[in-house]
């Protein structure tokens, strides 16, 4: 019997060409997820994702990872902290159907990895420009290199500061940010083109949200807002939260616009009593409630964020998110969203809360929740408007305005409005 023995190439080239089918097979799969989970609404984002070789852009990662549903983290800093990723498909596909994106429009991306940039250029053609800029000397040279690599040669990557934009490939139609912003710099709005949009996380009261703004005159408005999470940006836009540790480090509250006028008020909370109060509104413990996070951030002075250490859990809180609760502070005492379980598929809305005044800081969280079941709850959500800081605010329209280094932005809830059965329905959108 004869046998013939593969050189080292043609191994190779079976190898190779192995993994390309198997990058294929898994990429299929993930874009049909996509599909199917609705995250994915139009031909055009499907076609783009069918065809950029997601893998290409996270060489150092199986092809398992590459194609799956989860984010690649390809740089952290000296605390292992994530400071660059490719993220996560499905916020990258729902960000894409948000802005957009058509034949023949200039694009910048506000924060580079390459494969975005890529999933861009599929979507303007090859009468679109695309232009990508990052900080991070370390990941412009990856995503130059690994653009040429996968056959995106023409897209413009550009060492920059997001900040700044980038003035000398502008002006743009599209601007899409993929680094957590707090602030809408001049300079993104001075380079869109008239009725352009900006996609941008957008992080208010420390929630953040993917938003499309549209340039209507001297200011933006929102089309379109989405749960979101991303690395934060770097540079001149970096803004930190402040972090209030009580009980040592078991229990934080983290403010990203304002702080306590004396928190040192808050060390006798505990000591003070507490109180409980149940709203009556109940939710699936599968059904998202991010209205009412954004809700009771706009409703309420002193909001943050509350987390707990696991580590350090003494079950002294039971917030309805261990991670980041909604929280309120005032004076020398503070409240924060908990839930109790009714059954086996809902849970109870409640306040929970620690001071002199605890009964009433509860009851005030508690009737909160329910304005926002009764009155926003299937309504159409909020709406999002950025206006130059220079603009006084008693010109702003009616509603929340969190005023950041550069713009004004307001939040407004249009409510929902009741159907000829007495039932409550979306408010039609304005445009």
């Amino acid at each position: 019997m004869t046998t013939t023995k593969r050189s080292v190439g043609e191994e190779r080239s079976v190898s190779d060409a192995a993994d390309s089918a198997r990058a294929e097979q898994l990429r299929s799969g993930l874009v049909d997820a996509l599909v199917t989970d609705g995250v994915i609404t139009s031909r055009e984002v499907e076609t783009a994702f069918r065809t950029v070789p997601r893998h290409m852009f996270a060489p150092e990662a199986s092809l398992e990872e590459a194609y799956a549903q989860d984010r690649l983290v390809t740089k952290r800093d000296e605390h292992g902290i994530t400071i660059s990723s490719v993220s996560a498909p499905q916020i990258q596909a729902m960000m894409l159907e948000q802005a957009e994106l058509g034949p023949g429009m200039r694009v910048l991306e506000i924060g580079s990895g390459g494969y975005n940039a890529a999933l861009m250029a599929e979507l303007v053609g090859p009468g679109g420009v695309v232009t990508t800029i990052d900080i991070d000397p370390d990941v412009i040279d990856r995503a130059r290199r690994f653009l040429k690599e996968a056959g995106y040669p023409h897209v413009n990557v550009v060492l920059a500061d997001g900040e700044q934009g980038c003035a000398e490939h502008a002006p743009f139609d599209r601007i899409m940010v993929t680094a957590g912003a707090w602030d809408i710099p001049p300079a993104w709005v001075d380079q869109l083109t008239e009725g352009g949009s900006i996609t941008v996380p957008l992080r208010m009261r420390g929630l953040t949200r993917s938003i499309t703004f549209t340039r209507v005159g001297d200011h933006l408005e929102s089309r379109s807002a989405r749960v979101c999470g991303f690395v934060a940006m770097q540079g001149a836009g970096r803004h930190r939260e402040r972090l209030l540790l009580l009980r040592g480090k078991e229990i934080g509250l983290r403010f990203d616009d304002g702080w306590p006028a004396d928190p040192d008020l808050l060390n006798g909370a505990f000591e003070a009593g507490d109180a409980r109060v149940w709203s009556g509104v109940t939710v699936g413990r599968r059904e998202p409630f991010d209205t009412l996070q954004l809700w009771l951030a706009t409703a309420l002075d002193g909001f943050c964020l509350l987390s707990v250490d696991k580590d350090l859990d003494s079950g002294l809180v039971r917030p309805v998110n261990r991670i980041a609760a909604p929280a309120v502070v005032e004076g020398a005492g503070f409240a924060y969203l908990t839930v109790r379980g009714v059954d086996e598929t809902s849970v109870e809305f409640g306040a929970h809360a620690f001071g002199p005044d605890a009964v009433r800081l509860a009851e005030t969280m508690a009737e909160q929740v329910g304005v926002w079941d009764r009155v926003h709850r299937t309504g159409p959500g909020p709406r999002f408007a950025v206006y130059p800081a220079h603009i006084p605010v008693g010109r702003l329209p009616d509603g929340l305005v969190i005023t950041k280094r550069h713009v004004h932005v307001t939040v407004s809830w249009p409510a929902a409005q009741p159907s000829a059965a007495g039932q409550r329905v979306p408010a039609p959108p304005t445009e």
